[in-house]
């Protein structure tokens, strides 16, 4: 088990590099982050950076405070500590408890990481998930991107579902083998998952603050677009001359069409 989670470890490495590569996410940053130097109207102290930093720690990181929806929020809240949690556990009980009945505590916080994951995750995919209300897909019907949603509950799962039966022979070892298999699928996809955006999301956020402090705002109108200096800031030409506010749009109706 132990060499397992070091596989592990490694596959999430190496798919989060190739998809960095494919993407070129970190080309991505470092060029923005120049442009956003160029386009500064001041300078952002060392103190100022790591007020930030912290800020986008508590915000975006701890408490995902981007999520606007309060039920988004603590699906998502439920699930990343979860999982957290989850991943937590195991690791210390394979590593540090491999050989000891008595693991103290961590048994109970890898039961109750699994079950906030369980949680948080099927509450997203009966209730929230993006296109089942709007378009009309069934909960059943599958694509691409919903391979780390999926492989994240079927670990969850059948992790409980193993804890359950342990010690009644086959039943057993047939949920630890699909805990298994899940858990592989998860760690061994992240090239076609959305696995790695965990790891660039606080720096997208991070970045996103400093140039609001530094003024170059995304190259976007930061006060309104009546204003022609900063309808000349807007990347796209067809709104330079649009009103900073153009209505509520889509936001006016909730979707419900099917």
């Amino acid at each position: 088990m132990q060499a397992y989670v070091v596989l592990m470890v490694i596959l999430v490495a190496a798919g989060t590099i190739l998809d960095m590569m494919h993407k070129r996410s970190a080309q991505y940053f470092f060029e923005n982050a120049k442009k956003a130097e160029k386009n500064a109207t001041r300078s952002v102290s060392g103190g100022e950076k790591f007020s930030q930093a912290m800020q986008t720690l508590g915000k975006e990181v701890l408490t995902s405070g981007e999520f606007k929806n309060p039920k988004r929020r603590a699906s998502h809240l439920f699930t990343m500590w979860g999982f957290i949690l989850f991943v937590v556990s195991s690791a210390v009980l394979i590593f540090g408890y491999a050989s000891e009945p008595a693991a103290g505590v961590w048994p109970v916080l890898w039961h109750l990481g699994a079950l906030s994951l369980a949680f948080g995750g099927y509450w997203f995919w009966f209730f929230i998930r993006v296109d089942v209300y709007s378009e009309g897909r069934r909960w059943y019907q599958l694509v691409r991107a919903d391979l780390f949603i999926v492989s994240l509950l079927a670990m969850s799962t059948f992790a409980i579902l193993w804890s359950l039966t342990q010690g009644t022979g086959a039943l057993g070892w047939l949920f630890f083998a699909l805990f298994l298999a899940a858990t592989t699928t998860l760690f061994a996809t992240v090239y076609w998952s959305k696995f790695a955006h965990m790891f660039f999301k606080p720096a997208a956020a991070y970045q996103k603050r400093i140039t609001r402090a530094d003024g170059s705002a995304e190259n976007l109108p930061t006060l309104t677009r009546d204003d022609p200096e900063q309808q000349q800031r807007h990347s796209m030409e067809l709104l330079r001359d649009a009103p900073m506010e153009m209505g509520k749009g889509i936001q006016r109706e909730a979707p419900h069409h099917y």
